[in-house]
């Protein structure tokens, strides 16, 4: 991992779309129309995932990162042509994964998170519209991401909150707690999450979340 940014590609069965993910950093996921973009894209975020990097400790270890390497291209599904995200699983994601490796990816994904938190109390309540006035407000951009957490913590034997808990900041940390918790356990006991591979679901949910930060900010009106 040392001195490089490996990164897979997933290919859309139609080829109309390839993701681009960084398997060393959960959440450094970009998609576009063609391999050479996907990985222009990815690496034009990297100044904005190094937030992540840091508020995770390892600044200095992504500061050391070089060129894009990529170490495998896999089939994605028609969802990765539709929506130019990643939707299938790579060899990264089924390989055996050690508990130092584990806590690692799961302080970047608590990292996409915090800065999610941040972010959301900083921006516009009304965010601007897109190209044809359309877009979700920050509430609704909110209610996305968590009731998405949401469904992918059942997986994992995590209950959804209470209508609306998610509003109490005590509680939705609680609430990722046990999402974290419940991702040991079923590591220590060697378990999916349903049909998803563990480290696919903490890159999954780390993008996701790191996704729609990014988004408030770019659509903030403050």
């Amino acid at each position: 991992m040392a001195n490089e940014l490996r990164v897979a590609l997933e290919i859309g069965p139609k080829g109309k779309k390839v993701v681009a993910y960084a398997p060393d950093w959960p959440g450094l996921e970009r998609g576009a129309k063609a391999p050479e973009l996907a990985i222009e894209r990815l690496t034009s975020y990297i100044p904005r995932y190094a937030t992540i990097a840091q508020l995770a400790g390892m600044s200095e270890a992504f500061a050391s990162v070089g060129e894009p390497t990529v170490v495998e291209t896999y089939p994605g599904t028609g969802s990765t042509d539709f929506w130019g995200i990643s939707f299938a699983f790579s060899a990264f994601d089924r390989q055996p994964v050690s508990n130092v490796e584990l806590e690692r990816e799961l302080a970047l994904m608590q990292a996409c998170w915090t800065l999610f938190d941040e972010v959301r109390y900083r921006v516009s309540d009304e965010l601007r519209k897109g190209p044809r006035g359309g877009g979700r407000d920050r509430e609704n951009v909110v209610r996305h991401v968590i009731g998405a957490e949401y469904d992918w913590g059942k997986g994992i034997g995590v209950q959804p909150l209470p209508a609306g808990e998610w509003r109490d900041d005590a509680k939705l940390r609680a609430y990722h707690e046990a999402y974290c918790a419940a991702i040991r356990t079923h590591h220590a006991e060697g378990k999916m999450a349903k049909k998803w591979p563990l480290r696919y679901l903490i890159r999954h949910t780390a993008y996701h979340t790191l996704d729609h930060t990014w988004e408030m900010e770019d659509r903030d009106l403050s």
